[in-house]
């Protein structure tokens, strides 16, 4: 697997951009400069990304989106743990 996320990704597995493998390894999302955890689905190339809006709900149970526009900067949070956790097995 590449150490860039997609430049499109869907937390929800009826999307066509849905990715278990990767949504596994954990995707962070800086969104105009500010770490956010509530992103639905993003794109980068477009510069949006789908956040849900409030408790609200359509009528086959899936979040009501709210499409924002922006700066989207994913990453993978997973970096820093394969790092710290080959220093632990070296040192052992």
């Amino acid at each position: 697997m590449s150490d860039t996320p997609p430049d499109r990704l869907s937390v929800d597995p009826q999307s066509p951009h849905y990715d278990e493998a990767v949504l596994t390894r954990g995707v962070g999302i800086r969104f105009n400069g500010q770490e956010r955890n509530n992103i639905e689905e993003y794109c980068v190339s477009e510069g949006w990304v789908r956040v849900a809006a409030g408790r609200a709900r359509d009528r086959r149970g899936r979040p009501i989106t709210l499409k924002i526009k922006g700066e989207v900067a994913p990453y993978f949070q997973d970096d820093a743990d394969v790092a710290g956790n080959d220093s632990a097995a070296q040192s052992s």
